[in-house]
């Protein structure tokens, strides 16, 4: 469960320390007071994108601190483990936003990529927005609910690997059999292509070794030409030869030496540089001894340098590519010369595949069908309850019969509802009233959370659109569901707030030209005058205070704080 949020320059909050207990707790205040800001923060920790809007002017960045206690969450625990970020059974989430809008993010003090975090955050929080029933109305959303109400993950990851692999098999025996018509023509071209390159002896081929030693014995002639004189001027010259000069040098400094013991380092130095001059000499005269002209050589590497470069244009490729283009194209005519025998194999991998993927999903619609039932009356019951007294829900589910497989199994979802009695029930988009809308979205909402393991779960205003004693059954839903995880619920509804283990207010707070927001939780007594605010409005009296109080105690008199 979420246990702090740590807030620091952030849009309207300069600073926020916030704990939050087990249950059930309301987030509540005047329109605009900041209470999205709270969600935007812990939206921003949980892995949302960021942007330097979010770093309150005058500050150079902006951080968000949360803090999980994983004693309950023992998926979370090895998820942790696994990923060698865990810390006993507490998870610190940190995020900063730097005012260039550059992000970081830290689990457990070390640093983590977006990816990882949203991975960990899908794990730990359930937040549920206020347009929930607009997403509702997408046909993979409901599939989504409904797959997961079913617990079916584990199926649905093995009917898309199985479709994935029948789809590669499928893609390349198509390929094979639309290039079965110029096929011959194909292989005419390949042969003679690759007899092309084949000349090059491909097994030795070494385009650079090539170049350099053509390169080389182009400019032999300089070379000998400026290496005999290098001789000459390393050695060679009897009257000024750099070994004779050096021998001078050395020779007067260590006469030198007798007089002045510091220039004795400088002969020996001097000496290891003439015994590298006379090695560097041998070498360089070894060298040119062994040098030759060969004219036909040097012809014969220009024109193979020449054929190289012609088949590199040819076929638009570096020349040190065309070992591997060689490869490529005989392979692609192994497998045309093959092809009968490999169409054959993928005809059979692909019945298998596709006998294996019918079988997994008529598996998934069994699961669908099932848990649609137990979905829909579960659904029915709680709309009914939620001010709908003759409404009905159906998951329509239907398994037709396509000419291929497809990802996420073959059933067609869609949620339907009845409003009235007597009337056929029509799809969530065709449904008339919005509050209405609401009201079964809630009911959708509170429903499939009820089989979820997700700690903390946070629903933003979807109470919207309903009042009176709907808002009250609203309320005591969502303490139901508190009892065995926690809830954070921002909402405008006395009814709701009335219902809560704990409530937080927000208040904005103007200085000087400086708006900012800030949190904090209510005692008793101030929660009645929240509840009788929330109630009526500006002018509070007696009576809105006495029924206030009347609220706050049926709402916890039956104390459900697991």
């Amino acid at each position: 469960m979420l246990l702090n949020l740590n807030i620091l320059d952030l849009a309207v909050v300069d600073a926020l320390d916030l704990d939050l207990d087990p249950g059930m707790s309301v987030l509540t205040g005047e329109t605009g007071a900041g209470k999205s800001i709270l969600l935007t923060a812990l939206g921003l920790a949980l892995g949302d994108r960021a942007d330097s809007g979010y770093v309150r002017p005058g500050s150079k960045r902006a951080e968000i601190n949360i803090e999980f206690d994983l004693s309950k969450a023992p998926l979370v625990k090895q998820w942790l483990a696994d990923h060698e970020l865990d810390d006993d059974s507490q998870c610190l989430i940190r995020r900063t936003v730097s005012e260039d809008g550059r992000s970081k993010a830290y689990i457990n003090n070390r640093p983590v990529n977006l990816q990882t975090l949203q991975t960990l955050s899908r794990q730990l929080v359930e937040i549920h927005g206020q347009h929930a029933h607009l997403t509702l109305l997408d046909g993979e959303e409901q599939r989504r609910l409904l797959d997961g109400f079913a617990n079916n993950q584990a199926l649905l990851e093995q009917l898309n690997a199985c479709y994935q692999n029948w789809r590669q098999a499928h893609k390349e025996l198509q390929q094979l059999l639309k290039a079965g018509s110029d096929q011959a023509e194909r292989e005419e071209l390949l042969r003679y292509q690759l007899e092309e390159l084949q000349q090059l002896d491909l097994e030795n081929f070494d385009y650079q070794a090539l170049a350099d030693e053509h390169h080389k014995l182009a400019n032999l002639g300089k070379i000998l030409g400026v290496g005999q004189q290098q001789l000459e001027i390393l050695y060679d010259n009897d009257q000024q030869s750099v070994a004779d000069m050096l021998g001078h040098v050395i020779h007067a400094l260590q006469e030198l030496g007798q007089y002045a013991a510091e220039l004795n380092g400088v002969a020996e130095l001097l000496g290891d540089a003439e015994i590298q001059i006379g090695e560097a000499t041998q070498q360089l005269r070894r060298f040119l001894e062994n040098q030759e002209a060969d004219p036909q050589q040097l012809a014969w590497l220009e024109t193979q340098i020449g054929v190289i470069q012609s088949l590199s244009r040819k076929h638009k490729v570096q020349p040190e590519e065309l070992p591997a283009l060689a490869t490529g194209l005989s392979e692609e005519l192994h497998n045309l010369s093959h092809s009968s025998e490999r169409i054959e194999a993928l005809h059979a991998d692909c019945q298998r595949l596709l006998n294996q993927y019918r079988k997994l999903a008529a598996d998934l619609s069994d699961s669908r069908r099932q848990a649609g039932a137990e979905l829909q009356q579960r659904i029915s019951d709680a709309i009914k309850e939620l001010g709908m007294p003759h409404g009905e829900f159906i998951v329509k589910l239907q398994t037709p019969e396509p000419a291929e497989p497809q990802r996420n199994g073959l059933d067609q979802i869609e949620f339907l509802v009845s409003t009235n009695p007597g009337l056929p029930a029509k799809p969530l988009a065709k449904v008339a009233s919005g509050g209405e809308l609401s009201r079964i979205s809630l009911a959708i909402q509170v429903t499939t959370s009820t089989d979820k393991t997700t700690p903390t779960m946070i629903f933003d205003e979807v109470d919207s659109g309903i009042g009176g004693g709907i808002a009250e059954i609203v309320g005591q839903k969502l303490r139901r569901l508190s009892r065995n995880r926690q809830v954070l619920c921002v909402t405008h509804l006395p009814q709701v707030a009335a219902q809560a283990h704990q409530h937080l207010f927000v208040a904005k707070n103007q200085k000087a030209a400086v708006t900012s927001s800030s949190v904090r939780r209510l005692s008793d007594e101030e929660r009645v005058h929240e509840v009788a605010r929330m109630l009526g409005g500006v002018t509070i009296t007696e009576n809105t205070l006495a029924h206030a109080r009347e609220m706050l105690a049926s709402g916890g008199s039956a104390d459900d704080r697991h």
